[in-house]
């Protein structure tokens, strides 16, 4: 009996991915909640363009949302600023913990949210929605990027014909330095739709009205992560291409959110 009542289920599973059901119920039993911080975000993001001077125009914006992670802010920071493309603005969005002192650099903005809202997807779109670019970049504060990550992403993107949106291979990193492994998948919409190798410390895209992050509340237990809803949706009407050098640190933080990449 138990097999003949999962049986409509594994055929939605087949036929839709697991990700992409499992997505759908978040929206809806998490969606009343997503409402009121977009609400949150459209005042943050008003109250902090008018307390600033615009910031300057750059090819690239590499948005970095961070809690309560001094030291691992400063170092993704460095990261982000040590890249071989210069033509870049750099914007550090703290989800209401205070900032910590952070190296100057006429590239480098950092702002505060009034309060703690605990979304990564809410502080992100902060940081997009402040700045003007061709296109936006992503880091995490516990990761890193290697020198070429923007420079070998922008070579696709900038080819002619190029993809509006790519991501490199991530190198993942144990907490003591050790290489745990290296993902590296190419780019298989039907694939992502069943296994979670998206995440957007490795994606570099084309800025436009669809560049946006989810913004329900997702507790470690809820999946798919908001990275995958990002990518996944992002790929609907734009053409999305994998980079298979790896320019990425990715911390496997067990303290933390982190993807298991588990199929």
């Amino acid at each position: 009996m138990r097999r003949i009542a999962r049986a409509p289920w594994e055929l939605l599973k087949r036929t839709f991915g697991w990700l992409v059901l499992f997505e759908l119920r978040n929206k809806v039993v998490l969606g009343a909640s997503a409402l009121r911080l977009r609400r949150f975000e459209t005042a943050e993001t008003r109250r902090l363009a008018a307390a600033a001077a615009p910031l300057p125009f750059a090819l690239v914006v590499t948005v970095i949302a961070t809690h309560r992670r001094p030291d691992e802010l400063r170092a993704a920071v460095g990261s982000a600023l040590a890249q071989t493309v210069r033509d870049q603005v750099v914007v550090v969005v703290d989800d209401g913990a205070g900032l910590p002192e952070l190296p100057y650099d006429p590239r480098l903005f950092a702002v505060s949210l009034t309060r703690n809202t605990g979304v990564a997807g809410v502080v992100r779109n902060v940081g997009i929605r402040l700045t003007r670019s061709r296109y936006v970049a992503f880091l995490d504060d516990d990761n890193l990027w290697e020198p070429d990550h923007l420079e070998r992403a922008l070579a696709f993107l900038e080819s002619p014909h190029g993809p509006d949106g790519v991501y490199t291979a991530l190198r993942r990193v144990l907490p003591d330095g050790t290489e745990r492994d290296i993902l590296s998948v190419p780019f298989d919409r039907r694939r992502a739709a069943r296994e979670s190798f998206l995440d957007t410390n490795a994606f570099v895209a084309r800025r436009d009205g669809s560049l946006y992050f989810s913004r329900l509340r997702r507790t470690p237990e809820v999946l798919p992560r908001e990275d995958w809803e990002l990518v996944y949706r992002y790929s609907r009407s734009h053409s999305v291409r994998h980079v298979p050098q790896a320019t990425v640190r990715y911390l496997v933080n067990p303290g933390s959110f982190y993807t298991t990449w588990a199929d």
